[in-house]
C-alpha cells in the first residue's frame, strides 16, 4: 500500500515539474506574423481549416516557424498546396518578411498576385500554379534571394518580364507555362544566368527566338511549345551547351534544321507540327546523346538515314507525318534500346525488312498510311518483337489477303490496328491467340464470314471496331460477356505510346490521343450485312460508351435491358429491320448525347423523358408507326383565327383613323395658306 501511495506520488511530483517547462517550450509565433496569417485567413472563402482564435500560428496547417529559441517564432514556410482553398491572395501575405517557401498550388485561388509578394527578400520559392490568377505579372519586384518561380497554369496575361533575374542571380527555374502571356520572348532572358529550366509553353508568344538565349549556359530545359514563335532554329541554340531537354513543338518554326548538334549534349528533342523542310542533319542522325527524337508533322524529306550504331540511347523516334521517301531503313534494326517507332503518313514503300526482328525492346510501331506490301512477310517478322503491345498498319497492304492458314503469336499485343486497307478473307484463327488485346481495329476492310464467338476470352478488350466490312451472320451472343465492358479491366501495361492516335467519333470530328486509354469504350459493327436479334445481354455492358449496329439487317425488337448501359453515350441502331416500340426504359441512359432508329419498322409513341426530347427527327425518320413531338419540326404558333380577325380589324380602324387625321391637318393647313393669301391681298 505506501509502495503505490509512493509511485502515485512520484507521477503527480514529475507531471507537476513537467508542466512548467513544457510550457516554457510553447513559445508562440510573432505577432506580426499573426496578424499577416490571420488576414490572409479572412480572405479565402473555403477550404483553410485554421483555428485563428489559436494564438500560436505555428501550429496550423501549412505553417512551419523556424528554430530559434526566442519567445516569439518567425513563419518562414507557407505551404498551403492541394487543399481545395477559394478566394482571393491577400497582401497581408508579404507581412511575412522571413519567409522562404509560399506554396500555394493547385487550389481555386482567383483575382491578381499582389505586388507585395515579389518584394520579400528571403523568399526562395513561390508556387502559386494550378488556379484562376489573372493580369498581368506585377513590375518591380525586388526578389534577392529567389531561386524558384512556377505561376504555370493561371490565366496570366501582358508580355513575359525576365526583370525577376535583375535582382537575383540565383534563380534557376521559371515556369510561366499554361497562361495568356504575348508578345515576344523576352530578349532580357540573357540576365537570367544561373536558369537552369525555363518553361514558357502553352501561351500566345510570338516573333523570333531572342539572341540573348545563347547567354543561359547553365540551361538544361527549354520548353516553347503550343505559342506562336516563328522564324529559323538559329545556329545560337547551339551555345546552349548544357541543355538536355529542348521542345519547340506546335509553333510556326521553318526552314532547315541547323547543324549544332555536334555541339550540343541534347537528350530529348521535340520539334513536332512546324515548317522544317530539307533533310535530317549529319550531326543528329550521329548524336549519342538522343533518347527521345520527335520531329512529327513537318515537311521534312528524303531518306531516313538513322545511325543506330552511333545513337546507342535512342529508345523513341517520331518521323510520321513527313515526306520521307523510299524503302523501310533496315538500319534501324540496330537501334536495340528502341521501344516507340513512328513512321507513319510518309511515302514508303516496299517491305518491312526482316531485320525488324531484331528490335526486342520495341512496345509501339506505327507504319500507318505508307505504302507497305506483304502484311503476311510483315506479320510473320514483326511477331519475333517480343515486347511488341501496339501495332498500327492503317492504309497499306491494299487488296491483300489477310494471313489465315498460319500460327502467328502476338501474345502480348494490347492494339492491333489494320484498317482502311481493303483485305480480303475473315478474321484470321490465329488472333484469337491475342488475348491481351485492349482495342482491335479492323474497319474499311473486305473482310467475310461470321465474326468469331471467341472475343469473349478477350478480357481486357474494351475498343472493337469491325465496321465497313461484309460479315454475315448473327452478332455472337458472346460479345454480351466482354469482361472491358463490364467491368473496364485495363491492363496497366501497353497504355501509354511515344507518338499520337487518332480516331474518327461517330460524329465525323477527329479526336487525338496519347495513349490506348484515351478511346472511348466502343464497339461498332455498322455497315455489315449483320442479321438475327439484339441480344438483351448487351444491358450487362455497363461501361460501354458507344454501340453502334447501323446499316445492318437486324430484327426483332429493342431490348428493354439496353437501359443496363448505364454509361452510353451513342446508340446507333438506324437502317436495319428492327419493329415493335422504343422501350421507355431508355429514358434512364442520361448519358445519351447521340441516339438514332432511323429507317426501321418501329411504332408507337416515342418516349419524352430523359435525353429524348433533345434528339433531332433525323433520329426518329423512317418509321412510319411511330408518334411523337420529334418527329415535327418547330413551328412559331399561329394566333386564333378570332384573334387574327379581331387583328385585321385593328389594323384597318387604325389606317382609317390615320387618314382622317391626315386629311384633317392637310385641310388646315391649306385653309390657313388661303386666308394669309387673302388677307395680303386685301391690304
Amino acid at each position: 500500500m505506501q509502495y503505490s501511495y509512493l509511485c502515485f506520488t512520484f507521477i503527480l511530483l514529475t507531471i507537476s515539474l513537467k508542466v512548467p517547462f513544457t510550457r516554457s517550450e510553447n513559445f508562440s509565433c510573432n505577432s506580426n506574423d499573426l496578424r499577416s496569417l490571420t488576414s490572409f485567413s479572412s480572405s479565402i472563402d473555403y477550404g483553410l481549416d485554421w483555428n485563428t482564435s489559436d494564438s500560436n500560428c505555428c501550429t496550423w496547417i501549412g505553417v512551419t516557424c523556424d528554430n530559434s529559441t526566442v519567445s516569439s517564432k518567425r513563419v518562414v514556410r507557407l505551404e498551403l498546396g492541394s487543399k481545395r482553398l477559394k478566394g482571393i491572395i491577400s497582401e497581408s501575405l508579404a507581412g511575412l518578411d522571413q519567409l522562404s517557401i509560399l506554396n500555394l498550388s493547385q487550389n481555386f485561388l482567383h483575382g491578381y498576385l499582389p505586388a507585395r509578394l515579389l518584394h520579400l527578400q528571403n523568399l526562395e520559392i513561390i508556387d502559386s500554379s494550378n488556379n484562376d490568377l489573372v493580369g498581368p505579372l506585377p513590375g518591380g519586384s525586388n526578389l534577392s534571394s529567389i531561386r524558384y518561380v512556377d505561376i504555370s497554369r493561371n490565366n496570366f496575361n501582358g508580355s513575359v518580364d525576365a526583370a525577376l533575374c535583375e535582382s537575383s542571380s540565383y534563380i534557376h527555374t521559371l515556369n510561366l507555362g499554361n497562361n495568356y502571356f504575348t508578345g515576344e520572348v523576352p530578349a532580357n532572358l540573357g540576365r537570367c544566368s544561373s536558369l537552369q529550366q525555363l518553361f514558357l509553353n502553352d501561351n500566345h508568344l510570338s516573333g523570333n527566338l531572342p539572341k540573348s538565349l545563347q547567354q543561359l549556359r547553365n540551361l538544361r530545359i527549354l520548353h516553347l511549345q503550343h505559342n506562336l514563335v516563328s522564324g529559323p532554329l538559329n545556329d545560337e541554340i547551339g551555345k546552349l551547351s548544357n541543355l538536355v531537354e529542348l521542345d519547340i513543338s506546335s509553333n510556326k518554326f521553318s526552314g532547315i534544321l541547323p547543324d549544332v548538334f555536334e555541339r550540343l549534349k541534347l537528350e530529348n528533342f521535340f520539334a513536332s507540327s512546324n515548317n522544317f523542310s530539307g533533310h535530317l542533319p549529319m550531326p543528329l542522325v550521329n548524336s549519342p546523346y538522343i533518347v527521345i527524337l520527335n520531329l512529327n508533322n513537318n515537311t521534312l524529306n528524303g531518306p531516313i538515314n538513322l545511325n543506330c550504331s552511333a545513337m546507342v540511347h535512342l529508345t523513341s523516334v517520331d518521323l510520321g507525318s513527313n515526306n520521307f521517301h523510299g524503302p523501310l531503313p533496315d538500319v534501324i534494326s540496330s537501334c536495340q534500346r528502341l521501344t516507340n517507332l513512328n513512321l507513319a503518313r510518309n511515302n514508303l514503300g516496299g517491305e518491312v525488312p526482316f531485320a525488324f526482328k531484331n528490335l526486342q525492346a520495341l512496345r509501339s510501331l506505327s507504319l500507318s498510311n505508307n505504302s507497305l506490301v506483304n502484311i503476311s512477310s510483315a506479320l510473320t517478322i514483326l511477331q519475333h518483337c517480343r515486347n511488341l503491345t501496339s501495332l498500327f498498319l492503317s492504309f497499306n497492304f491494299h487488296g491483300e489477303q489477310m494471313p489465315r492458314n498460319v500460327n502467328f503469336h502476338f501474345r502480348n499485343l494490347r492494339a492491333l490496328a489494320i484498317p482502311y486497307c481493303e483485305l480480303t478473307g475473315s478474321i484470321p484463327t490465329w488472333l484469337s491467340g491475342s488475348k491481351m488485346l485492349q482495342l482491335l481495329d479492323l474497319s474499311w476492310n473486305r473482310l467475310y464470314g461470321t465474326i468469331p464467338f471467341w472475343f469473349h476470352e478477350f478480357k481486357y478488350l474494351f475498343y472493337m471496331d469491325l465496321s465497313n466490312n461484309s460479315f454475315t451472320g448473327e452478332i455472337p451472343e458472346s460479345l454480351t460477356e466482354l469482361q472491358g465492358l463490364i467491368n473496364m479491366k485495363i491492363s496497366s501495361e501497353g497504355l501509354s505510346l511515344g507518338f499520337p492516335l487518332f480516331s474518327f467519333v461517330a460524329d465525323g470530328a477527329k479526336l487525338k490521343y496519347k495513349g490506348i486509354w484515351g478511346f472511348r469504350p466502343t464497339l461498332d459493327l455498322s455497315y455489315n450485312k449483320l442479321t438475327g436479334p439484339l441480344w438483351p445481354g448487351f444491358g450487362n455492358l455497363k461501361e460501354l460508351h458507344a454501340l453502334q449496329l447501323k446499316e445492318n439487317h437486324l430484327s426483332g425488337t429493342i431490348p428493354d435491358s439496353f437501359s443496363g448501359m448505364t454509361s452510353l453515350e451513342v446508340l446507333d441502331l438506324s437502317y436495319n429491320d428492327l419493329s415493335g416500340e422504343i422501350p421507355l426504359s431508355l429514358e434512364k441512359l442520361s448519358f445519351l448525347s447521340k441516339f438514332s432508329i432511323a429507317y426501321n419498322q418501329l411504332q408507337g409513341d416515342i418516349p419524352t423523358g430523359g435525353q429524348f426530347l433533345t434528339f433531332p427527327p433525323s433520329s426518329f425518320e423512317g418509321n412510319k408507326g411511330l408518334r411523337g413531338q420529334q418527329l415535327t419540326p418547330f413551328q412559331p404558333q399561329q394566333a386564333p383565327h378570332d384573334v387574327q380577325l379581331a387583328d385585321e380589324e385593328m389594323t384597318i380602324i387604325g389606317l382609317q383613323f390615320g387618314l382622317g387625321v391626315m386629311t384633317g391637318f392637310l385641310f388646315t393647313v391649306t385653309l390657313c395658306f388661303a386666308s394669309g393669301w387673302v388677307f395680303a391681298k386685301t391690304r
